[in-house]
């Protein structure tokens, strides 16, 4: 009897230890490690620093014809890839029947994809040739002008909403880019003298804003049309218009460039790597938005030095890998959360949302029906 009195427990003792961890805390820290490191944050970031790396090509090829080779015809390569993805794409479209065909598209929408035309042409023109007349500094910094521009557009065009990790995210990027600017200062890279500041400043911003216009253009047209409509048409007005300018200013330039293989595998090279970017990034769009894609090309300066570390004799500083770290750190911040749109409309597929590839995996965990809204501003539609 007493041992039995014994063994029970005394109601008065010290109470057990609190768990190690919180449960509620195990489950936020669950819930935010498989946003971060989902599948749809990791694909966007690899096909974000593809499309990166297609930019690097680009830069590295036109710096070793103008560097090397003296060769200076921004528009004779812009018109190259134009007539490429005309070959393509346009030729795509002349296959099809119907509002799909390219004689439906052409006869109802012709003066928008014109309009649209002259804004990419001119958006590659202004930030090439701005190199002529300002630094490279100033290139970099003005360039970001486009993302809040970019995210204006969307704001009002496309209505799309933003959270508060989405501004966050654009300010962590914009560090990235302000630690890539004081990486060139330190390494000696910022060396050459502009000859007119203002001219190229405002050529950087106003190509900025071009390929702005250019980006909620194509996020509307692949979203809600189709991504072989967009190129296709592209293709056949950007070779148009960049023809004409190509005549126009650059027609003595051409005459004077001393052809030779290596010349022309140069601008093989810049044509394969561009007409690349030209066709993947309407994929990467469709799945995420003009807004992130252009987060995720802020790397492309740094892997241009990487390269230029061994092709162009660059110095080497630890702050290009603290600017790279920054960017990615931005880009997935900006990724793990969906952005939304404003004014549901239940017409609306999923292919038209904002980080519509975000949320049909989230729709599959939670089944949850995402908004969607089909905006009337473009009227980019079958029914003109």
């Amino acid at each position: 009897m007493e041992d039995a009195e014994a063994s029970r427990p005394s109601l008065g003792g010290p109470s057990p230890p609190p768990p190690l961890w919180n449960p509620r805390m195990c489950d936020l820290l669950s819930r935010v490690w498989g946003k971060i490191f989902s599948w749809y944050v990791l694909k966007t970031l690899l096909m974000g620093q593809l499309l990166s790396l297609f930019i690097c090509g680009t830069a590295v090829t036109s710096q070793y014809l103008a560097v090397t080779y003296k060769v200076d015809t921004p528009m004779l390569q812009s018109f190259i890839n134009y007539c490429l993805l005309f070959m393509v794409y346009t030729v795509w479209l002349a296959f099809r029947s119907g509002e799909n065909g390219i004689l439906y598209i052409v006869r109802h929408k012709w003066w928008k994809y014109l309009l649209l035309g002259i804004v990419d042409v001119e958006a590659n023109y202004c930030i090439v040739k701005a190199y002529q007349f300002t630094t490279l500094t100033s290139v970099q910094l003005l360039d970001c002008v486009g993302i809040p521009v970019l995210m204006t557009l969307s704001w009002f065009i496309l209505h799309s909403r933003y959270k508060l990790i989405h501004y966050i995210a654009v300010v962590v990027c914009l560090l990235g880019v302000g630690t890539m600017v004081g990486a060139d200062f330190v390494s000696g890279r910022e060396s050459n003298k502009a000859t007119d500041m203002l001219i190229g400043d405002a050529l950087v911003i106003l190509a900025a804003c071009l390929y702005a216009v250019s980006n909620v253009t194509e996020e509307y047209v692949v979203k809600n049309l189709t991504r072989e409509e967009f190129l296709g048409m592209l293709g056949l007005f950007g070779t148009f218009v960049s023809g004409t300018q190509l005549m126009i200013v650059e027609y003595n330039a051409i005459g004077n460039i001393q052809w030779n293989w290596q010349v022309g595998l140069l601008f093989a090279g810049f044509a394969i790597c561009m007409f690349c970017l030209y066709s993947v990034m309407p994929l990467v769009i469709k799945v995420s938005s003009a807004t992130s894609v252009n987060l995720g090309i802020l790397t492309a300066d740094i892997y241009s030095l990487f390269f230029g570390l061994f092709l162009f004799g660059y110095t080497f500083s630890v702050l290009y890998i603290l600017a790279f770290v920054v960017c990615i750190v931005g880009f997935i911040m900006y990724c793990s959360t969906s952005s939304f749109s404003a004014d549901p409309s239940p017409e609306r597929t999923n292919e038209g949302v904002e980080n519509g590839g975000m949320k049909q995996e989230e729709a599959s965990l939670e089944s949850v029906t995402p908004l969607h809204h089909l905006p009337d501003v473009l009227s980019i539609d079958r029914r003109d």
